[in-house]
């Protein structure tokens, strides 16, 4: 069964936008200020469990459009270069 992470988007006070990332087995948590640490957050707390696990998203309320539509793009990047990766 995989374990499930939370990653939450919010608002850093400072006219940008970070990702709490919360083991919520271990109550572990990461503060990623862009996609490369997050990334890099992910794979390293998922090697703890082999990879298996089940990422569910969540923002603030007062994360503005135009930072959520900026980590969904960059989200989904990420997603195609992962799916790239574990097809080769």
């Amino acid at each position: 069964m995989a374990v499930k992470f939370i990653s939450t988007i919010k608002e850093n006070g400072l006219g940008g936008w970070y990702i709490e990332l919360v083991d919520t087995l271990e109550n572990r948590t990461a503060t990623c200020s862009d996609i490369n640490q997050y990334e890099d957050a992910v794979e390293q707390m998922g090697d703890d469990y082999g990879g298996d696990i089940e990422v569910a998203w969540k923002k603030d309320d007062n994360v503005t459009i135009e930072h959520f539509e900026e980590v969904r793009i960059e989200i989904a990047k990420y997603q195609q270069r992962y799916d790239k990766e574990a097809i080769t």
